[in-house]
Protein backbone atom coordinates (compact mmCIF):
# COMPACT_ATOMS: atom_id res chain seq x y z
CA UNK A 1 0.00 0.00 0.00
CA UNK A 2 2.92 2.37 0.43
CA UNK A 3 4.35 2.36 -2.81
CA UNK A 4 0.73 3.32 -4.20
CA UNK A 5 0.20 5.70 -1.75
CA UNK A 6 3.39 8.04 -2.13
CA UNK A 7 2.29 7.50 -6.03
CA UNK A 8 -1.08 8.81 -5.37
CA UNK A 9 -0.07 11.35 -2.90
CA UNK A 10 2.60 12.93 -5.19
CA UNK A 11 0.10 12.85 -8.16
CA UNK A 12 -2.36 14.51 -6.15
CA UNK A 13 0.46 17.53 -4.96
CA UNK A 14 1.49 17.72 -8.34
CA UNK A 15 -2.41 17.98 -9.34
CA UNK A 16 -2.86 21.05 -6.65
CA UNK A 17 0.27 22.88 -8.01
CA UNK A 18 -0.23 22.65 -11.48
CA UNK A 19 -3.86 21.63 -12.29
CA UNK A 20 -5.12 24.47 -12.95
CA UNK A 21 -2.52 25.12 -15.50
CA UNK A 22 -4.13 24.87 -19.22
CA UNK A 23 -1.59 22.13 -20.23
CA UNK A 24 -3.03 20.18 -17.35
CA UNK A 25 -6.31 21.14 -17.00
CA UNK A 26 -6.77 19.77 -20.66
CA UNK A 27 -5.11 16.24 -19.89
CA UNK A 28 -7.78 16.63 -17.05
CA UNK A 29 -10.35 16.95 -19.43
CA UNK A 30 -9.65 14.15 -21.92
CA UNK A 31 -8.97 11.69 -19.06
CA UNK A 32 -12.68 12.59 -17.67
CA UNK A 33 -14.16 10.16 -20.25
CA UNK A 34 -12.09 7.69 -20.41
CA UNK A 35 -12.46 7.17 -16.38
CA UNK A 36 -16.20 7.29 -17.12
CA UNK A 37 -15.43 4.55 -19.90
CA UNK A 38 -13.53 2.48 -17.55
CA UNK A 39 -16.25 2.77 -14.56
CA UNK A 40 -19.50 2.23 -17.33
CA UNK A 41 -17.72 -1.19 -18.56
CA UNK A 42 -17.01 -2.46 -15.03
CA UNK A 43 -20.67 -1.69 -14.10
CA UNK A 44 -21.63 -3.41 -17.03
CA UNK A 45 -19.47 -6.33 -16.87
CA UNK A 46 -20.12 -7.13 -13.24
CA UNK A 47 -23.98 -6.45 -14.05
CA UNK A 48 -24.25 -9.44 -16.80
CA UNK A 49 -23.31 -12.24 -13.56
CA UNK A 50 -25.10 -9.99 -10.88
CA UNK A 51 -28.58 -9.55 -12.50
CA UNK A 52 -28.69 -13.11 -14.66
CA UNK A 53 -32.60 -13.18 -13.46
CA UNK A 54 -36.13 -11.30 -12.92
CA UNK A 55 -35.58 -10.73 -8.94
CA UNK A 56 -32.18 -10.26 -9.36
CA UNK A 57 -33.37 -7.37 -11.95
CA UNK A 58 -35.92 -6.10 -9.86
CA UNK A 59 -32.96 -5.80 -6.35
CA UNK A 60 -31.01 -3.88 -8.76
CA UNK A 61 -33.63 -1.22 -10.36
CA UNK A 62 -35.34 -0.70 -6.81
CA UNK A 63 -31.91 -0.01 -5.45
CA UNK A 64 -30.95 2.75 -7.98
CA UNK A 65 -34.30 4.10 -7.08
CA UNK A 66 -33.81 3.99 -3.70
CA UNK A 67 -30.32 5.75 -4.02
CA UNK A 68 -32.11 8.45 -6.28
CA UNK A 69 -35.36 9.02 -4.71
CA UNK A 70 -35.12 8.10 -0.59
CA UNK A 71 -32.33 9.05 1.55
CA UNK A 72 -31.56 5.79 3.68
CA UNK A 73 -28.20 6.04 2.05
CA UNK A 74 -25.64 3.55 0.38
CA UNK A 75 -24.88 1.07 3.06
CA UNK A 76 -28.89 0.72 4.30
CA UNK A 77 -29.69 0.00 0.86
CA UNK A 78 -27.25 -3.33 0.50
CA UNK A 79 -28.23 -4.29 3.86
CA UNK A 80 -31.75 -4.33 2.59
CA UNK A 81 -31.37 -6.07 -0.76
CA UNK A 82 -28.83 -8.36 1.39
CA UNK A 83 -32.60 -9.03 3.43
CA UNK A 84 -34.50 -9.62 0.62
CA UNK A 85 -32.05 -11.73 -1.03
CA UNK A 86 -32.73 -14.12 2.01
CA UNK A 87 -36.06 -14.03 1.50
CA UNK A 88 -36.49 -14.72 -2.12
CA UNK A 89 -33.61 -16.62 -2.47
CA UNK A 90 -33.84 -19.18 0.84
CA UNK A 91 -37.85 -19.29 1.16
CA UNK A 92 -37.76 -22.38 2.66
CA UNK A 93 -38.88 -21.60 6.94
CA UNK A 94 -41.20 -19.34 7.95
CA UNK A 95 -39.50 -17.82 10.75
CA UNK A 96 -36.49 -16.83 8.49
CA UNK A 97 -39.03 -14.78 6.26
CA UNK A 98 -40.40 -13.63 9.73
CA UNK A 99 -37.71 -12.58 11.08
CA UNK A 100 -35.73 -11.06 7.87
CA UNK A 101 -38.85 -9.09 7.25
CA UNK A 102 -39.14 -7.58 10.82
CA UNK A 103 -35.13 -6.47 10.26
CA UNK A 104 -36.11 -5.08 6.68
CA UNK A 105 -38.52 -3.15 8.31
CA UNK A 106 -36.24 -1.93 11.26
CA UNK A 107 -32.90 -1.00 8.99
CA UNK A 108 -35.15 0.92 6.37
CA UNK A 109 -37.00 2.53 9.16
CA UNK A 110 -33.85 3.58 11.67
CA UNK A 111 -31.92 4.93 8.45
CA UNK A 112 -35.15 6.76 7.18
CA UNK A 113 -35.29 8.50 10.49
CA UNK A 114 -31.56 8.78 10.90
CA UNK A 115 -31.08 10.43 7.67
CA UNK A 116 -34.88 11.72 6.39
CA UNK A 117 -37.67 13.70 7.31
CA UNK A 118 -38.69 13.58 11.17
CA UNK A 119 -41.47 15.48 13.24
CA UNK A 120 -42.32 17.61 9.66
CA UNK A 121 -38.44 19.30 10.03
CA UNK A 122 -35.21 17.62 8.21
CA UNK A 123 -32.80 16.09 10.70
CA UNK A 124 -29.41 17.43 9.07
CA UNK A 125 -27.01 15.10 9.90
CA UNK A 126 -23.53 16.59 11.67
CA UNK A 127 -21.25 17.19 9.03
CA UNK A 128 -17.61 16.26 9.56
CA UNK A 129 -15.35 19.11 9.75
CA UNK A 130 -12.58 18.62 7.06
CA UNK A 131 -10.48 20.22 8.49
CA UNK A 132 -10.01 18.12 11.60
CA UNK A 133 -7.97 14.94 11.17
CA UNK A 134 -10.06 13.16 13.58
CA UNK A 135 -13.11 13.39 11.50
CA UNK A 136 -11.30 12.91 8.31
CA UNK A 137 -10.34 9.55 9.94
CA UNK A 138 -13.35 8.81 11.82
CA UNK A 139 -14.98 9.65 8.14
CA UNK A 140 -12.77 7.49 6.08
CA UNK A 141 -13.23 4.00 8.91
CA UNK A 142 -16.83 4.45 8.53
CA UNK A 143 -15.98 3.94 4.85
CA UNK A 144 -14.13 1.13 5.14
CA UNK A 145 -15.94 -0.85 7.78
CA UNK A 146 -19.25 -0.23 6.13
CA UNK A 147 -19.08 0.00 2.48
CA UNK A 148 -20.41 -3.94 1.35
CA UNK A 149 -19.94 -5.24 -2.04
CA UNK A 150 -16.12 -4.04 -3.31
CA UNK A 151 -14.20 -1.51 -3.73
CA UNK A 152 -15.95 0.31 -6.64
CA UNK A 153 -18.73 0.51 -3.84
CA UNK A 154 -16.80 2.39 -1.94
CA UNK A 155 -16.03 4.86 -4.92
CA UNK A 156 -20.09 4.84 -5.22
CA UNK A 157 -20.30 6.19 -1.06
CA UNK A 158 -17.34 8.50 -1.04
CA UNK A 159 -18.88 10.31 -4.32
CA UNK A 160 -22.52 10.22 -3.22
CA UNK A 161 -21.23 11.86 0.60
CA UNK A 162 -17.96 13.55 -0.05
CA UNK A 163 -19.16 15.70 -3.58
CA UNK A 164 -23.35 15.52 -2.64
CA UNK A 165 -23.57 15.76 1.20
CA UNK A 166 -20.64 17.32 2.73
CA UNK A 167 -19.91 19.45 -0.16
CA UNK A 168 -15.75 18.50 -0.03
CA UNK A 169 -15.55 18.35 -3.33
CA UNK A 170 -16.87 19.29 -6.59
CA UNK A 171 -17.54 16.80 -9.05
CA UNK A 172 -15.23 18.00 -11.71
CA UNK A 173 -12.34 17.24 -8.58
CA UNK A 174 -14.01 13.69 -7.85
CA UNK A 175 -13.62 13.08 -11.52
CA UNK A 176 -10.18 13.96 -11.40
CA UNK A 177 -9.45 12.32 -8.39
CA UNK A 178 -11.01 9.27 -10.24
CA UNK A 179 -8.45 9.90 -13.20
CA UNK A 180 -5.41 9.97 -10.72
CA UNK A 181 -6.13 7.09 -9.10
CA UNK A 182 -6.24 4.92 -12.28
CA UNK A 183 -2.13 5.38 -12.51
CA UNK A 184 -1.80 4.11 -9.40
CA UNK A 185 -1.56 0.67 -8.18
CA UNK A 186 -4.13 0.78 -5.96
CA UNK A 187 -6.69 3.26 -7.91
CA UNK A 188 -9.81 2.55 -5.50
CA UNK A 189 -8.33 3.19 -2.42
CA UNK A 190 -6.21 5.62 -3.18
CA UNK A 191 -9.34 8.06 -4.03
CA UNK A 192 -9.30 8.61 -0.04
CA UNK A 193 -5.60 9.39 0.03
CA UNK A 194 -6.80 12.36 -3.00
CA UNK A 195 -9.84 13.65 -0.32
CA UNK A 196 -7.81 13.69 2.65
CA UNK A 197 -5.36 15.76 0.54
CA UNK A 198 -7.40 17.84 -0.75
CA UNK A 199 -9.12 18.89 2.21
CA UNK A 200 -6.42 18.48 4.82
CA UNK A 201 -2.96 18.53 3.21
CA UNK A 202 -0.48 15.26 3.44
CA UNK A 203 -1.53 14.54 7.08
CA UNK A 204 -5.36 14.09 5.66
CA UNK A 205 -4.30 12.27 3.01
CA UNK A 206 -2.36 9.99 5.51
CA UNK A 207 -5.35 9.52 7.76
CA UNK A 208 -8.26 9.13 5.35
CA UNK A 209 -5.94 6.55 3.14
CA UNK A 210 -5.29 4.37 6.67
CA UNK A 211 -8.56 4.76 8.04
CA UNK A 212 -10.13 3.39 4.69
CA UNK A 213 -7.47 0.19 4.59
CA UNK A 214 -7.24 -0.51 8.10
CA UNK A 215 -10.91 -2.23 8.70
CA UNK A 216 -10.71 -4.24 5.67
CA UNK A 217 -7.19 -5.30 6.66
CA UNK A 218 -8.48 -6.59 10.34
CA UNK A 219 -11.58 -7.92 9.30
CA UNK A 220 -9.54 -10.59 6.85
CA UNK A 221 -7.64 -11.49 9.68
CA UNK A 222 -10.25 -12.29 11.44
CA UNK A 223 -12.44 -13.78 8.46
CA UNK A 224 -9.78 -15.76 6.66
CA UNK A 225 -9.35 -18.22 8.59
CA UNK A 226 -13.40 -19.23 8.14
CA UNK A 227 -13.55 -17.36 4.78
CA UNK A 228 -14.58 -20.88 2.82
CA UNK A 229 -16.80 -21.90 5.46
CA UNK A 230 -19.20 -18.88 5.67
CA UNK A 231 -18.83 -18.09 2.16
CA UNK A 232 -20.31 -22.04 1.55
CA UNK A 233 -23.61 -21.37 3.97
CA UNK A 234 -26.71 -21.21 1.83
CA UNK A 235 -27.92 -18.35 4.16
CA UNK A 236 -24.77 -16.50 3.09
CA UNK A 237 -24.86 -17.02 -0.74
CA UNK A 238 -28.61 -16.03 -0.60
CA UNK A 239 -27.79 -12.42 0.96
CA UNK A 240 -24.73 -12.06 -1.53
CA UNK A 241 -26.74 -12.87 -3.96
CA UNK A 242 -29.40 -10.00 -3.06
CA UNK A 243 -26.49 -7.35 -2.38
CA UNK A 244 -24.50 -8.29 -5.77
CA UNK A 245 -27.86 -6.37 -7.73
CA UNK A 246 -27.65 -4.02 -5.30
CA UNK A 247 -24.48 -2.93 -5.90
CA UNK A 248 -25.13 -2.53 -9.98
CA UNK A 249 -27.99 -0.23 -8.99
CA UNK A 250 -25.95 1.96 -6.99
CA UNK A 251 -22.95 2.33 -9.14
CA UNK A 252 -25.12 2.76 -11.86
CA UNK A 253 -26.38 5.96 -9.68
CA UNK A 254 -22.84 7.22 -9.00
CA UNK A 255 -22.05 6.81 -13.00
CA UNK A 256 -24.79 8.87 -14.15
CA UNK A 257 -23.99 11.61 -11.51
CA UNK A 258 -20.41 12.25 -12.20
CA UNK A 259 -20.99 11.64 -15.92
CA UNK A 260 -22.26 16.09 -16.71
CA UNK A 261 -18.94 16.96 -14.98
CA UNK A 262 -16.72 14.33 -16.76
CA UNK A 263 -18.64 15.17 -20.10
CA UNK A 264 -18.96 18.88 -20.41
CA UNK A 265 -19.23 18.79 -24.68
CA UNK A 266 -19.72 16.55 -27.86
CA UNK A 267 -15.85 16.22 -28.07
CA UNK A 268 -15.83 14.49 -24.82
CA UNK A 269 -18.81 12.47 -25.34
CA UNK A 270 -16.40 11.13 -28.78
CA UNK A 271 -13.33 10.44 -26.39
CA UNK A 272 -16.04 8.21 -24.11
CA UNK A 273 -17.46 6.63 -27.36
CA UNK A 274 -14.49 5.64 -28.55
CA UNK A 275 -13.27 4.47 -24.86
CA UNK A 276 -15.95 1.76 -24.99
CA UNK A 277 -15.48 1.28 -28.62
CA UNK A 278 -11.59 0.31 -27.63
CA UNK A 279 -12.61 -1.57 -24.14
CA UNK A 280 -15.34 -3.92 -26.42
CA UNK A 281 -13.66 -4.60 -29.74
CA UNK A 282 -9.74 -4.47 -28.42
CA UNK A 283 -7.36 -5.57 -25.57
CA UNK A 284 -5.58 -2.30 -25.22
CA UNK A 285 -4.84 -1.42 -21.84
CA UNK A 286 -6.01 0.80 -19.36
CA UNK A 287 -2.63 2.81 -19.24
CA UNK A 288 -2.61 3.34 -22.88
CA UNK A 289 -6.56 4.59 -23.16
CA UNK A 290 -5.20 6.95 -20.27
CA UNK A 291 -2.42 8.14 -22.44
CA UNK A 292 -4.78 8.33 -25.47
CA UNK A 293 -7.77 10.29 -23.60
CA UNK A 294 -4.74 12.82 -21.95
CA UNK A 295 -3.71 13.68 -25.87
CA UNK A 296 -6.55 14.31 -27.14
CA UNK A 297 -7.58 16.60 -24.38
CA UNK A 298 -4.44 18.61 -24.71
CA UNK A 299 -5.02 18.37 -28.65
CA UNK A 300 -8.52 19.62 -28.43
CA UNK A 301 -7.03 23.40 -27.06
CA UNK A 302 -3.64 23.65 -29.57
CA UNK A 303 -4.67 21.83 -32.63
CA UNK A 304 -6.58 24.70 -35.08
CA UNK A 305 -8.96 21.97 -36.09
CA UNK A 306 -9.72 20.38 -32.54
CA UNK A 307 -9.82 23.90 -31.22
CA UNK A 308 -12.77 25.06 -33.89
CA UNK A 309 -14.59 21.53 -32.81
CA UNK A 310 -14.24 23.14 -29.07
CA UNK A 311 -16.05 26.06 -30.13
CA UNK A 312 -18.70 24.00 -32.27
CA UNK A 313 -19.36 21.99 -28.53
CA UNK A 314 -19.93 24.82 -27.06
CA UNK A 315 -22.28 26.23 -29.41
CA UNK A 316 -24.33 23.11 -29.52
CA UNK A 317 -24.22 22.56 -25.54
CA UNK A 318 -25.60 26.37 -25.18
CA UNK A 319 -28.24 25.89 -27.73
CA UNK A 320 -29.32 22.78 -26.30
CA UNK A 321 -29.22 24.04 -22.75
CA UNK A 322 -31.35 27.17 -24.21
Amino acid sequence: MLPAFVIMLGLTVAYASVGVTPVARSALYGLGPVVIGLFAVAVYRLGKSAMSTMPEIGIGVLAAAASVATPVGIVAILILAGLAGLVLFRPRELWPLLLCSAAFMAVLGGAWWLNGPTSGAVVAPRVPDPRSLVDIGAYFLKVGAFTIGGGLTMIAFIQDQVVGQFGWLTPREFVDGLALGQLTPGPVLMIAAYVGYKVAGSAGAAVAATAAFLPSFVIMLVILPVLDRVRKLAWMRAVMKGMAPAVIGVLAVSLVRLMPAALPDPFAVAILTATLLALTLTKLGVFKLMLAGATLGILRSHVPFMTGFKTAGRLITTWMSA
